[in-house]
């Protein structure tokens, strides 16, 4: 293949990828143009977008600079391209097709071989009591029996066949990851108790309902016509794209009794309330477990907060017996990112029931990203934030970044802290209020939530501004009230803590500012800027602002928090406050 020279990418030998995101302007004589003042002109590099997007099916981004972003191929990323449809050759040719220098033919090889590896080797049904690990490769099969964890979950029978029962599925496969092996389980599921669960035409409220095509396209992406092929994996679907009607959708085609997993109990009230408005089914079918109720009817949803709970570190998980006590033919993990490890631990022994994950990213900051790979599934059904943006699912987002100097008076103490400490000064800059007030006074007519980390920082924000705060604390009967009167607009502006991440439903708010973060998470900023995603009734855009402390370590959190919204195609516009007396008196920025 000819390499183009004027090409954006560069492939390095450590797996790395770096994108150039601007070239230079050449003028009429084939020279780099410069502005007046002697400065190189530069322009957005003619392909790196569909650059960007090509590598998003196979690369994570790591750092995203304004020239030039980096990312790298993984096991997990060539994995999760592999389940998707995609080959060693795919990836080589978008390699080849975007690159300017030579690709240093050990990455290639590095990519066939991970390729190679998935689905290398299977489990199947054996019998009636248990499953088998098969492979074409012989070779293969004694290189993983090398490893002493491997060998002590399966047993050689007299016919020479790798023996495993129900128990060691889950943990086999953990085992094999960690060595390189992604297991191709084709083992089958338990049917679960059967329970038709059918799709109005009208919802309870009388409007019309039906399925989105993407919708049903992810939904059967998972079910794969109920053979071993499907059942178990991840859909990635932007906040605001339907991802509960997804579930629905796969619900309705398997047909069995469902427990479903969420983030919390204003979540577990909205579960319940698109299945009762969008399904046949009735209100003594849906059972809601939390601390408030525990009833386990034939569809019932917990939080992963209910069934981690336990009397003491030491205790047991005294709610994990929900997993046993129907014939759940089916669990659904809302939020799947957000998975704690006790929850992974029992996963691992639910093998044996079809499992579907719903997420708006599979980043996960703690690194388990092949956990969820294995034991909930891969990646089955994927589409880029800004595909359902251009075709009016999610609405338009505008990102701005607003750095705001902190005062001099704080900076003493800010360089005498530690690292952890500085993130938290610079994260808590009092001059953040005026840049709020300015803001909120722009979208006079906007629904506003105003999201941070720190929970003093959210009370003086709340009380100088007048309007209500939610936190962790705040009971569930009053959040409901709040989201309501916000929904109904007798509430205009919420300040929610981190409780605001996730799986809040207002469809209404248009304007997000976060004024603090979890240091770099980009689940985190993604989650945030989805608050704001459902398409307006009025086709509006949505504005989603990030205050952050001018040249502090709260300014560099922000951009690596960034990074996953930079690969999905979003920009953020760099502005920068005055100081507080100037923005009290002028409500400008610069």
């Amino acid at each position: 293949m000819t390499l183009l020279p004027d090409n954006p990418l560069i492939v390095q030998s450590d797996k790395s990828l770096l994108l150039h995101t601007v070239r230079s302007v050449i003028d009429a004589d084939g020279r780099a143009a410069k502005d007046e003042d002697g400065r190189p002109l530069t322009e957005e590099h003619p392909r790196y977008a569909a650059a960007r997007d090509t590598l998003a099916k196979f690369a994570e981004l790591e750092k995203s600079p304004d020239y030039l972003h980096s990312y790298r191929i993984t096991p997990v990323s060539i994995w999760n391209a592999a389940a998707l449809g995609m080959t060693a050759q795919d990836v080589e040719d978008e390699l080849f097709e975007y690159s300017c220098v030579p690709i240093p033919p050990t990455i290639l090889d590095e990519i066939r071989s991970w390729f190679g590896r998935y689905g290398l080797l299977r489990i199947e049904r054996l019998d009636a009591e248990g499953f088998q690990l098969v492979s074409d490769d012989p070779e293969a099969v004694r290189e993983v029996l090398t490893h002493r964890a491997i060998a002590a979950l399966v047993q050689r029978d007299d016919e020479g066949r790798l023996r495993l029962g129900e128990l060691e599925r889950g943990p086999l496969k953990q085992a094999l990851i960690r060595i390189g092996f992604p297991v191709d389980d084709r083992g089958g599921y338990r049917d679960g108790d059967p329970y038709a669960i059918g799709l109005r035409a009208t919802t309870r409220r009388g409007t019309p309902f039906q399925v989105r095509d993407y919708q049903s396209a992810a939904a059967e992406a998972f079910y794969r016509g109920g053979s071993v092929l499907g059942g178990s994996g991840v859909i990635v679907l932007p906040c605001g794209a339907g991802k509960t009607v997804v579930a629905l959708a796969a619900m309705s085609l398997v047909g069995t009794k469902t427990l479903i997993l969420t983030s919390n109990t204003v979540a577990v009230r909205q579960w319940r309330e698109e299945l009762l408005d969008k399904t046949a089914l009735g209100e003594d079918e849906v059972g809601e477990y939390t601390g408030d109720q525990k009833i386990v009817r034939p569809v019932t949803i917990t939080t992963y907060q209910m069934l981690t709970w336990r009397r003491s570190r030491a205790g047991e998980f005294e709610h994990f017996d929900l997993f046993r006590q129907e014939n759940w033919g089916l669990v659904v993990y809302d939020e799947v990112h957000l998975l704690p490890a006790p929850i992974f631990r029992v996963t691992a022994e639910l093998q044996a029931r079809r499992r579907l994950g719903l997420t708006a990213t599979l980043v996960r900051e703690d690194g388990k990203e092949d956990e969820v790979f294995c034991l909930i599934g891969p990646k089955r059904y994927d589409v880029p934030w800004k595909v359902l943006e251009g075709q009016g699912f999610i609405a338009t987002a505008r990102c701005v970044e607003v750095r705001v100097p902190l005062p001099q008076e704080f900076k003493p103490s800010y360089e005498a802290a530690d690292a952890r400490k500085k993130f938290r000064v610079a994260s808590e800059n009092p001059d953040k209020l005026r840049v709020v007030e300015h803001l909120i006074r722009k979208h006079s007519e906007g629904r506003v939530l105003v999201i941070g980390q720190y929970i003093d920082q959210l009370k003086d924000l709340a009380r100088q501004l007048g309007v209500p705060l939610i936190t962790g604390r705040t009971p569930n009967a009053e959040r409901e009230r709040l989201y309501g009167a916000f929904r109904s607009g007798a509430e205009r502006i919420l300040i929610v803590s981190k409780v605001g991440n996730f799986a809040i439903d207002l469809p209404d708010a248009n304007v997000a500012i976060q004024v603090s973060g979890t240091f770099g998470s980009r689940q985190e900023e993604a989650q945030r800027l989805g608050r704001i995603l459902r398409p307006k009734s009025d086709g509006s855009a949505a504005a989603f602002y990030a205050v952050v402390t001018l040249n502090s370590r709260d300014q560099e959190f922000a951009q690596k928090r960034q990074l996953f919204l930079t690969e999905q195609g979003y920009s953020y516009e760099i502005v920068e406050a005055a100081g507080a007396e100037e923005l009290a008196g002028h409500g400008e920025m610069t």
